[in-house]
């Protein structure tokens, strides 16, 4: 298996057919696709004939907080073909996602929300909770933001650092609200 990455708009047909239909098979009707203002870029793990084994979103954005501007990806849309869970696909395609960004000197920081369950998985791929961190999503001049503690969220913070004081920008992050606001396609990574 190998991890190949294209910019969502120059996805290939045929790829673009399969991983829609694997983000349909786990999110019955959400439209594929991504707000083109985050420079969705989609990483894929593709098996020995070149079928879509898992795939996921990189999404890209400046977050203000703290008085600085940081530059954040985020992972969204993670997915990997039912017959394949369970065989390390997801995991394999996760850790190429965090190599890729700390090797991103565009990058600041990962940042992202899953379902409580799933952060043992993340952990694995190198990111870490942010404890008591709160996602604010939507844009900025919704009336009712999307947010990851909304009732009947059970969500979890994670992030990983590539700056120079990883630790003070980690400090920054933790037990705040941070305003992602990826927008009204995206409401949430």
């Amino acid at each position: 298996m190998r991890v190949v990455g294209f910019a969502e708009t120059e996805l290939p047909a045929g790829l673009r057919r399969e991983v829609a239909e694997l983000e349909d098979a786990a999110w019955p009707g959400a439209e594929f696709g991504h707000d083109p203002a985050l420079a969705p870029r989609l990483l894929l793990l593709l098996d020995a004939d070149g079928t879509v084994a898992a795939s996921l979103a990189l999404l890209f954005k400046e977050v203000r907080l703290a008085g600085r501007t940081y530059r954040a990806a985020g992972l969204s849309a993670v997915v990997t073909r039912p017959a394949l869970r369970g065989r390390g696909c997801g995991a394999r395609l996760v850790s190429a996602a965090r190599a890729e960004l700390a090797a991103d000197r565009a990058v600041d920081l990962a940042l992202f929300s899953c379902d409580r369950p799933l952060a043992p998985f993340y952990e694995a791929a190198g990111f870490a909770q942010l404890p008591g961190t709160v996602l604010v999503g939507g844009a900025p001049d919704d009336p009712e933001p999307l947010a990851t503690d909304a009732p009947g969220f059970d969500k979890v913070v994670l992030a990983d650092f590539f700056t120079d004081d990883p630790g003070r920008d980690r400090a920054a992050f933790t037990g705040v609200r941070v305003p992602l606001h990826p927008g009204h396609t995206d409401r949430l990574w």
